[in-house]
């Protein structure tokens, strides 16, 4: 089990950015699949981003698509997102998730798929 948290979120206005960061208890090659989420009040929980570590492959929703971008920092043993031209529809508590098992392209976006969460970091985007 690794400990996640996260940080970064905030108000910003449409078309502004903002960076979240995830921490890890530990970092180890054993992680095999990360991720982030968002939840939005009344709504299901989605995935936004994923990052398989072994090949360093990347995710994405179609709405977040070539605005959102998923790192991993090796310095700083961080899960980032880089979150550009957010848009109202963003608005939602975004959380991370590590997972313990290789993901692909239909896993990496499932939150089933993963085992371990933090306990989330909100969004909100105003017009």
């Amino acid at each position: 089990q690794v400990q996640l948290v996260e940080s970064g979120g905030g108000s910003v206005q449409a078309g502004g950015s903002l960076r979240l960061s995830c921490a890890a208890s530990s970092f180890t090659a054993a992680i095999k699949c990360m991720g982030w989420f968002r939840q939005a009040p009344g709504q299901e929980r989605e995935g936004v981003a994923a990052l398989y570590t072994a090949a360093s492959s990347t995710y994405y929703a179609a709405s977040v698509r070539g605005r959102f971008t998923i790192s991993k920092d090796n310095a700083k043993n961080t899960l980032e997102l880089q979150m550009n031209s957010l848009e109202p529809a963003d608005t939602a508590m975004y959380y991370c998730a590590a997972s313990w098992t290789s993901c692909g392209s239909i896993s990496a976006l499932r939150r089933w798929s993963y085992s371990d969460w933090g306990q989330g970091t909100q969004v909100t985007v105003s017009s």
